[in-house]
């Protein structure tokens, strides 16, 4: 009997499609892919599905309840939906400079709004920031972004502080993060496929986006592109991500790693450019059918447990 790969996803239009024949073709019989199909769900269902690759779960809570679901009931799961549930940009941070990954200097901020369900006393270990101190720290230009979120939704570059705060005041009940912005000589978005295939794709997060897949890229230095690898492995390890993609501004040779929790990649041929969509479908349909025949031990996180060892507190 063969064993059936789920494909869980939203608005896409080539991925899953492609993915799934893929994985047809490749299988041998053996390994068959289509879309999950969800109605409502028991709490003593089983699930036909020996792994589910999660594209969509992120936007839909309901999604993310029934992944955690499978995986309790034995079903491998891409990415682990009980990690990507706890992770953030900003704990990321902290992931990527205990494995020797650089990352701009970075801080989180408070809610400029009171979240739903909280007043006034619910903040009464809230101080007020020195916003002169933040700024000293990070220097103009600066990044506001959200902490918990991705496709460049809610970012703001802001070159003063009047520009900040105007953003800033436009943030909502967002848990943001201001960053250091990072004047690069080179940028790439890295596919990281299975945590050891990486594709690299030169790329310009200036243009609108449809435009940001630099084509016809040339060569990259041999020793710059070691660096990027290591890098991208190093992180995708580290948070136990299967799929990703892995952001990287080059400054003065070296690289930063700007975003890089992204575990449902965008990947639709429109957006990414033919070479590199044919890259990631052949790539995740191997690593989804080498996972399935050969399971690994269920992991709860990366592991980066490993690596963030725990500081004495100050006196």
């Amino acid at each position: 009997m063969s064993k059936r790969i789920g494909l869980l996803f939203g608005m896409e239009d080539t991925f899953p499609w492609a993915l799934a024949q893929t994985i047809d073709d490749m299988g041998g019989g053996d390994v068959t892919a289509g879309p999950v199909e969800i109605s409502y769900l028991e709490d003593r269902q089983d699930f036909e599905y020996a792994l589910i690759l999660d594209r969509i779960s992120q936007d839909v809570p309901f999604y993310r309840t029934f992944l955690k679901a499978a995986a309790a009931r034995g079903v491998q799961v891409v990415n682990n939906p009980f990690w990507w549930s706890a992770d953030d940009k900003y704990f990321g941070n902290l992931v990527a400079a205990s494995v020797g990954v650089e990352t701009p200097r970075t801080v989180l901020l408070p809610h400029k709004e009171r979240p739903p369900g909280t007043q006034a006393t619910s903040f009464r270990n809230l101080r007020l920031v020195d916003w002169d101190q933040v700024f000293a720290y990070l220097g103009f230009p600066i990044f506001l972004k959200p902490a918990y979120g991705g496709g460049w939704k809610d970012v703001h570059k802001c070159d003063d502080r009047a520009a900040f705060f105007a953003a800033y005041d436009q943030t909502r009940d967002l848990t943001m993060m201001a960053q250091e912005a990072i004047d690069f000589s080179d940028y790439f978005r890295c596919y990281v496929v299975g945590r050891e295939r990486v594709h690299l794709m030169r790329y310009d997060p200036r243009l609108p986006h449809f435009e940001r897949y630099v084509r016809d890229a040339p060569p990259i230095e041999p020793a710059l592109e070691e660096r990027l690898r290591r890098d991208a492995k190093a992180l995708s390890e580290a948070l136990g991500y299967d799929m990703n993609t892995v952001e990287l501004a080059v400054r003065g040779g070296v690289p930063y790693a700007i975003d890089f929790t992204n575990p449902a990649p965008d990947a639709e041929r429109s957006s990414v450019g033919e070479a590199n969509f044919a890259w990631m479908v052949r790539n995740m349909a191997e690593v989804l059918i080498e996972r399935v025949l050969h399971p690994p031990p269920f992991q709860l996180t990366g592991t980066w447990p490993l690596h963030l060892a725990p500081r004495p507190a100050l006196e």
